[in-house]
């Protein structure tokens, strides 16, 4: 199933939280959904769920979500770890939920053992865990086994385990030919996870391409060498067209390959004691690339920050 989105945008009075967006995702790969605090992550997913009130549409194999009559066997959503009646148990809530989408009472337990919430599918979830709430939500999101999957950090309050395991599900669930969108600020996890990245920043599109072309394009790639011969090597750099930063008691070139650095430093005769190729971290470039487009920053306060919460 393709899903397209079409010139996503939503207003909050005067403030603009997404900003006609356009991007599709395909199926059979993880999509990372990245923005900084504020930046439209959030209510773009609502407004792709018809959740939100606002302009553009988003099309499912060509169709909006509502002209199927079993919506919830298209998309399956986790917004919320917190979307649940806290005195139902955790299996009735799922009933509720399955019985609303023509699914049967066995394919709720499968899910709660899929989930690991066996042992606390007769309790009430107003006494969960941030972890066990988003097994919970996790839960309802796969009920009907949808094509396609939307899930807004569904990582919070899982510890390391638990991670480790919606990393390896996640990525399984997108192998089956399916459509995963995964929002998260965990970016380490999302250099593990993601094919696939679109990047927001203040509800406009900063950033549409695969995770190794995203990471590729920071300025964070380097080759680092380490010689006693610093100052002719550098001045061979220069020569060449190359940027040669000092940096502790080595070089760095940034935009360079080993080879060529290597080929520079034995063509003026420097001695070589370290010949390193760095590669940027995906946080790394997506602080680069997000950097003016932080809503929110330590020390200060946003202009838009009554602007109803949207992220």
């Amino acid at each position: 199933m393709l899903v397209e989105c079409q010139q996503l945008s939503k207003s909050f009075g005067q403030y603009k939280a997404v900003q006609d967006l356009s991007f599709t995702l395909q199926p059979g790969q993880v999509t990372g959904f990245l923005g900084p605090n504020g930046s439209g992550k959030s209510t773009t997913m609502r407004l792709m769920l018809g959740l939100d009130h606002g302009q553009g549409q988003t099309l499912f194999d060509g169709k909006p979500l509502a002209s199927y009559e079993r919506p919830a066997r298209v998309v399956g959503a986790h917004l919320d770890a917190k979307f649940f009646h806290p005195k139902r148990t955790a299996r009735n809530h799922l009933r509720m939920l399955a019985a609303a989408s023509g699914v049967s009472n066995h394919r709720v337990d499968e899910v709660i053992d899929l989930v690991g919430l066996g042992d606390a599918a007769r309790k009430q979830p107003r006494g969960f865990s941030l972890g066990m709430g988003q097994r919970l939500g996790l839960a309802g999101a796969l009920l009907s086994d949808p094509a396609v999957l939307l899930l807004d950090e569904p990582a919070n309050g899982l510890d390391p385990q638990s991670i480790s395991w919606l990393r390896d599900f996640i990525g399984h669930y997108a192998g089956q030919d399916r459509v995963v969108l995964v929002s998260s600020h965990l970016l380490s996890e999302m250099q593990l996870l993601a094919h696939h990245l679109v990047v927001i920043g203040r509800g406009k599109l900063i950033a549409d391409e695969s995770l190794a072309e995203f990471v590729s394009r920071s300025t964070r790639n380097d080759v680092f060498v380490r010689t006693p011969n610093s100052d002719a090597l550098i001045a061979a750099l220069v020569d060449r067209g190359l940027q040669a930063v000092r940096e502790g008691t080595g070089i760095s070139v940034p935009g360079a390959d080993t080879e060529l650095v290597g080929a520079v430093a034995f063509s003026c005769g420097a001695e070589l004691h370290e010949l390193t190729r760095r590669t940027a971290s995906l946080e790394e470039a997506f602080l680069e690339v997000t950097s003016q487009t932080q809503e929110f920053t330590m020390g200060g306060h946003g202009d838009d920050a009554t602007a109803g919460g949207a992220q």
